[in-house]
């Protein structure tokens, strides 16, 4: 059997959110008990917790919502490539060394260990020119272990302006700390929410 790593973080009320975000809560609204057969919870939270795909909603009023975009740039064949602790943007020369015979689907490692229990303001981001080099080169999907593609204080986005620009998808809020830089298959479909600005994700890695 092949092995699979799941690259996506727990959520639970315990799950950090974007300053300002909405915070996951559940709550029952039905209990196993006398008439009752079932357990039922109703959940509140943000599309963004955890492990998610953003839609072209999010970063542009035109934008597709998640519900509509293409799910086969979710699927497939991935790099892992290796930028730990590299500085506050994810530069072309962080990861150039793994980038021959690349496949259609970027994921960058920043962190030794994810912080699962707080929101990072000093997370680390994928520079603009490295992701237009990146599109370039045919990658449809840019993927990161941290909250955003774009530094945590940016008010312009323009990393987000790059793949909107050139039609590239983006996963984040990946778990990577046990995953070697190397290839595999990425399975990380996001929900058929059909007018939502993001979409949760079970992203896994399959090896090939």
């Amino acid at each position: 059997m092949k092995k699979l790593w799941d690259i996506s973080p727990p959520v639970s009320e315990a799950s950090p959110v974007f300053p300002g975000d909405t915070a996951y809560q559940q709550r029952f609204v039905a209990t196993i008990g006398p008439g009752c057969p079932v357990n039922v919870s109703a959940i509140t939270l943000t599309p963004h917790v955890g492990a998610h795909a953003d839609a072209p909603l999010h970063y542009d009023d035109a934008g597709a919502a998640i519900g509509a975009v293409d799910l086969a740039p979710y699927l497939g064949r991935c790099r892992v490539i290796h930028c730990i602790g590299r500085g506050p943007l994810v530069e072309w020369h962080h990861i150039e060394h793994a980038l021959e015979d690349l496949p259609p689907r970027v994921l960058v490692r920043t962190y030794l260990h994810a912080p699962l229990d707080r929101f990072d303001t000093q997370l680390a981001a994928y520079a603009p020119a490295a992701l237009e080099r990146l599109a370039d080169l045919g990658v449809r999907l840019v993927g990161i272990d941290t909250a955003s593609i774009d530094p945590a204080d940016s008010k312009t986005l323009d990393s987000h302006q790059v793949i909107r620009r050139r039609d590239v998808r983006v996963l984040e809020n990946l778990v990577l700390d046990e995953v070697p830089e190397g290839d595999y298959e990425l399975i990380a479909l996001p929900l058929k929410l059909v007018t939502c600005d993001a979409s949760p994700v079970r992203a896994v890695l399959r090896e090939l």
